[in-house]
């Protein structure tokens, strides 16, 4: 089994009101197998047996379904690996001796609350506002009781394949979440069941997104080069027309 030697560093910060900084670790044996989660999970080992404070983390499903792995790998989010979470990273990329900066996402909307974990409910309250359908349908229908044509139900669901990770937000030198809103809303907007609403939900939503702190998209298109989900930016055009149109409908 191939191992390497590398060295870290890794933002440390006690608290949302504390002030963080890189610290620099050596890790040896490192296996080219390990996931990088995996990495950080001998990191922590390490640093228990040695009476020190584990670093945190988010992750959960390591399988990059949930979004939770957000880490910034020498200053791209979620690591060199094009349309895959950190979860999904692996050792190989790197050589032995390498030096890896690991770094939190990096918004005024997503304050540090501990190491690499950061508090991005932002996200939550920007679906509550408006990301939902609320009229009475009675009982489910069939499945193909509404005709959809396959293209438009294929870009509903690129758009619904967001997994809420933030990566695009971290990428963005303006951090705006436009193109999660906007995914968002075109999941919703695309579809004859979304229609009813699709007015008021993009006004609420892109207000609610503004009140959070996001700025706004320049066209930079980081947001789609980091996306593990490979999300397109033409779901941001689509957000600025329904929004356009819902608040000339509003006047």
């Amino acid at each position: 089994m191939e191992t390497m030697t590398l060295n870290l560093k890794v933002w440390r910060q006690k608290d949302t009101n504390s002030t963080g900084g890189l610290v620099a670790y050596t890790l040896e044996t490192v296996s080219t197998h390990m996931s990088f989660l995996e990495m950080l999970d001998v990191l922590n080992e390490k640093l228990l047996a040695e009476d020190g404070d584990p670093i945190e983390f988010d992750n959960d499903c390591r399988e990059g379904i949930c979004g939770m792995c957000s880490l910034v790998i020498n200053g791209v989010a979620h690591g060199p690996w094009n349309g895959a979470a950190t979860c999904q990273l692996h050792m190989r990329e790197y050589k032995d001796g390498d030096t890896i900066t690991i770094e939190p996402w990096r918004a005024q909307a997503f304050p540090v609350i501990k190491d690499l974990v950061v508090d991005r409910t932002a996200f939550d309250r920007i679906i509550s506002a408006g990301g939902y359908v609320s009229m009475n349908a009675g009982g489910a229908p069939d499945a193909n009781a509404i005709p959809i044509s396959k293209s438009v139900a294929d870009e509903a669901m690129d758009a619904a394949s967001c997994i809420g990770c933030a990566a695009c937000v971290a990428a963005c030198p303006n951090a705006s979440a436009s193109l999660f809103t906007a995914a968002k809303i075109s999941q919703l907007a695309l579809l004859p069941q979304g229609h009813p609403e699709r007015a008021e939900r993009v006004l609420l939503m892109v207000e609610q997104m503004d009140s959070e702190g996001f700025g706004d998209c320049s066209n930079h298109a980081e947001c789609e080069a980091v996306c593990p989900k490979q999300i397109s930016i033409s779901h941001i055009a689509r957000m600025k027309r329904e929004y356009m149109k819902a608040a000339l409908m509003a006047k």
